[in-house]
């Protein structure tokens, strides 16, 4: 709370009380009294309670991150009806948003369902359920779902919005066009932000997480700005009660401890359901839905690699190009020289230098830290020099025996051209099933028995992180560029080379592929 901020309890009993005459409308709760439970009370009292100076609400934005199942639909909706029918606004206009209008009409038909069952309400107020629009009549004030295309049309004069389920906004445009300016001729505008973690580190929803984040934590102050978050840090261990109870403020009222426990024994054995359970049973923002590699299995592969030990011996290269304004990565993929050796991995990743600043702050991504400790490096220029890292590698040719550079057709063809007049042999690899789902495999089967060394390489282990995998109805698969959430440039090199590591080895002997088939994963 600000200094010369005040609680005004009378304020917030009242916004209390308005939501405590309203009734829940599912299940078992179905007629009961809304009795706000002490995290939404908090809440309420908080947003409607705290008076700045000059007698308006202190709060403008409240972001609310929280797991599933916890009584949001019923707070959101029950927050709307306030703004629409208890806040003496005339005229009030308060918009239901989310990614869609279905999405949005979840809080729209519980607040229409409160309305009909409360006797005051309902006889002041108007539902038009076909247009998803509820009219308070004493103020002429409503309640309206947005359709999606709604950032088109400006002239908004908003009161109060309510965005729920922030993280599944496909962009920024409707956030932007509610919340930039369009309640400027309010006193008091709420705009009411309600969602679980989600998986786009890019997306509006993650940049207004890191603000909340930020204000938590003191590294940044905004007065008008109300942050709360229910969640698991990332260290905790996802399969402890305890961890649950932290995360899940109405653990035992909406949700039964019985549910998360089916739920975690399921996670537990399918580690493709672990990532769903930690986002939405215990709101961590994790990479993607389902998470491909097993990252505490790749952490255990981080054994010690010395360059130097690793000078003049057989390897194979990986280099995907992406485009020359973005991450180019070239990886060296060393074949085990006995049974007891393992598969070791070289990476080295390139962006440009001007580029650098504007990329951490856009991404959130260390990319400045991991430039100052060399495991990136960057070019002159706003784009990559590819006659740079064609001076590089031709550079590593001299320390490692390079048998075969296996590259991305796309867009690659100039380079190929210049390191082949280098002397490199270098071959195209394709980007299908067909080609990219053998060492896809292997790398996995690999990783899993530790026959992996790449020597905790950061950037690799992001790329890695950032995976997501597609599969094709013969059980094929290949890493997804498109809808993997970050970068995974390292990972298709690493890939590419590693096939070649494995068909050739040291000695161009019989590929194990030949020897001992495919692997059906």
């Amino acid at each position: 709370m600000k200094e010369d901020s005040f609680y005004d309890k009378e304020r917030a009993d009242y916004a209390v009380t308005f939501i405590e005459c309203l009734t829940h409308t599912k299940g078992k709760w179905a007629g009961k009294p809304f009795e706000l439970m002490d995290w939404q009370e908090r809440i309420i009292r908080d947003l409607f309670g705290v008076i700045k100076p000059n007698g308006y609400r202190q709060f403008n934005t409240a972001y609310i991150e929280i797991p599933k199942k916890q009584g949001k639909s019923e707070l959101a909706a029950a927050v709307a009806l306030l703004l629409t029918c208890g806040d003496f606004e005339e005229r009030a206009e308060v918009y239901g948003c989310a990614a869609d209008r279905q999405q949005a009409t979840i809080v729209f038909d519980v607040a229409a369902d409160m309305v009909r069952m409360c006797p005051a309400l309902n006889k002041r107020v108007k539902i038009l359920q076909s247009q998803k629009r509820i009219i308070y009549r004493p103020t002429n004030s409503f309640y309206q779902v947005l359709s999606a295309e709604a950032y088109s049309k400006h002239g908004f004069n908003i009161h109060g919005v309510v965005f729920d389920e922030l993280h599944t906004q496909p962009n920024r445009k409707l956030f932007d066009v509610m919340t930039k300016g369009s309640g400027d001729a309010r006193t008091q505008p709420l705009y009411f932000l309600i969602t679980t973690a989600g998986t786009d580190t890019k997306s509006i929803c993650y940049e207004t997480h890191q603000k909340a984040v930020d204000i938590i934590d003191g590294r940044k102050t905004d007065p008008s700005f109300y942050p709360v978050i229910y969640g698991a840090d990332m260290d905790d261990d996802w399969t402890d009660e305890e961890v649950w109870k932290k995360a899940n403020p109405s653990l035992g009222v909406t949700v039964h401890i019985d549910k998360v426990r089916q739920a975690c024994e399921s996670a537990k054995q399918n580690p493709t359901e672990e990532n769903a359970f930690r986002q939405l049973r215990l709101n961590q923002w994790v990479k993607q839905s389902i998470r491909w590699m097993p990252m505490d299995k790749w952490d255990e592969c981080a054994f010690k690699i010395d360059p130097k030990e690793l000078e003049g011996k057989v390897c194979y290269g990986g280099l995907d190009l992406s485009s020359t304004s973005d991450m180019t990565s070239f990886v060296l993929v060393f074949p085990p020289e006995d049974a007891d050796d393992k598969y070791h991995i070289l990476p080295y990743f390139w962006l440009p230098e001007e580029t650098l600043s504007l990329r951490v702050a856009r991404d959130h991504v260390n990319y400045d830290i991991w430039e100052k400790e060399g495991y990136l490096q960057t070019t002159e220029g706003n784009v990559v020099h590819y006659g740079f890292i064609e001076k590089f590698i031709e550079d590593l040719g001299e320390k490692y025996n390079i048998r075969e550079i296996a590259f991305d057709r796309w867009g690659a063809i100039q380079m190929v051209q210049n390191l082949e007049g280098m002397g490199f042999t270098v071959v195209p690899f394709g980007q299908g099933f067909k080609d990219m789902s053998p060492p896809t495999k292997e790398l996995m089967k690999l990783t899993l028995e530790k026959k992996i060394a790449h020597g905790g390489h950061p950037v690799l282990r992001w790329n890695m992180d950032n995976i997501f995998i597609r599969t094709d109805p013969a059980g094929n698969i290949k890493p997804d560029k498109e809808k993997s959430t970050e970068k995974i440039d390292g990972v298709i090199a690493t890939i590419m080379a590693l096939d070649r590591a494995i068909r050739y080895g040291n000695d161009n002997s019989e590929s194990v592929y030949e020897s001992r088939g495919l692997l059906l994963i």
